[in-house]
């Protein structure tokens, strides 16, 4: 499954927060503990972790048990842990957190309709999803959004003119049309829901990215994820990718976004300067292993130094296996630099070798820094 396929459901990871002021439920008609997890949501983004904690435990303390409480500790486990692997210490605390959250949740539901709890519910399924996408588990990924869709469908019930649901609306009426086009197998399964429309979907995610409150982190990423995977604009993807860096700078995936973007717009320097003073002892292993990769880009493109390339390029695979279906998309971009690098050697076999492997690990094929 696409790496990031699972952004179709993400939106939902902050939508429970919207809209504040106008449902009746417990913690979304509070004004304190609305700042507190509006202010909570920006620190667990920023990686300012126990500065989110003390905001867990002030909302925990008000509102013992609550979906959302519990949801906002599920998100700071992913985040603390990002990449959040299967097996690893923690994986299994935070399923059990989301899925303690959609049960408390749902029961709500049934009971009171409530917008609060339905929100809270769909917003554990996203991230639970998320994590099961990026991590290829299909079966938990197809089981659990089974239950879903319904839940997605009731939550229009609560729409408003509130600027941050033009990312729902934006996310739905692009992907409908765009993801089908980009992955024909799944043709068959769109025509089951009503028709999107590509052109208002990017106006609508934009006019999110300018004036939600809440949504703006999403909608930045979206954004620079479109118009790097699927629309091949570089230079737009290049205005959203790095506002979202701005925003939270000590976020690594935002940042990793950033580099890869000023590498596919030929930004060398600025992309070599950025990973110079981002990088020390203590990075996130995961954050290494892409900067092995963004090395060996550098010094292919830029330097023409193909045997440092090379080794950087090898020890970028090496430190991603441990990662296994999270490390695909930078693996895949290594394999094409070694496929680059074979053919210029005069390696035709070597250079089908790495490029059957690249794009067996790729999901945006189109982006292989080729050019």
């Amino acid at each position: 499954m696409e790496y990031r396929f699972s952004i179709f459901l993400k939106f939902i990871v902050l939508l429970c927060f919207l809209n504040l002021t106008k449902t009746d439920a417990q913690i979304l008609s509070d004004t304190t503990s609305i700042k507190l997890i509006k202010t909570g949501i920006d620190c667990i983004y920023n990686r300012q972790f126990n500065a989110a904690n003390e905001i867990y435990v002030k909302i925990n303390q008000m509102y013992p048990e609550n979906p959302v409480v519990i949801f906002f500790r599920g998100m700071m486990t992913y985040w603390e842990n990002y990449p959040l692997l299967p097996g690893s210490a923690v994986s299994s605390s935070f399923e059990k957190e989301m899925r303690t959250c959609i049960e408390l949740s749902g029961e709500k539901i049934k009971a009171k309709d409530k917008a609060e709890y339905l929100l809270a519910n769909l917003c554990a399924r996203g991230i639970l999803i998320t994590y099961y996408s990026n991590n290829e588990l299909s079966s938990n990924v197809f089981h659990l959004a089974a239950g879903t869709y319904h839940n997605i469908r009731r939550s229009f019930s609560y729409t408003s003119d509130n600027s941050d649901f033009y990312f729902f609306t934006g996310l739905y009426n692009y992907y409908r049309e765009a993801y089908p086009k980009a992955h024909p197998a799944y043709k068959p399964l769109v025509f089951l829901f009503p028709k999107g429309n590509r052109e208002r979907g990017l106006k609508e995610l934009q006019i999110s990215a300018s004036n939600s409150l809440l949504l703006k982190a999403e909608s930045y990423s979206i954004l620079s994820y479109i118009f790097m995977s699927y629309e091949n604009d570089y230079l737009k993807a290049f205005y959203y990718s790095r506002n979202l860096h701005e925003l939270y700078p000590a976020n690594l995936e935002f940042l990793a976004e950033y580099i890869k973007n000023l590498i596919l717009i030929r930004h060398y320097d600025e992309a070599d300067d950025l990973i110079k003073s981002s990088l020390n002892s203590e990075s996130n292993p995961y954050y290494k292993a892409q900067v092995s990769v963004f090395n060996g880009l550098i010094k292919e493109k830029k330097f023409h130094q193909y045997t440092l390339a090379n080794e950087f390029y090898n020890l970028g695979i090496k430190e991603l296996s441990v990662f296994g279906a999270f490390g695909n998309e930078y693996a895949a971009y290594a394999y094409f630099g070694l496929s680059r690098i074979s053919e210029l050697n005069g390696d035709r076999a070597k250079r089908k070798v790495y490029r059957k492997k690249a794009l067996e690990k790729a999901d945006i094929k189109k982006i292989n820094f080729d050019e």
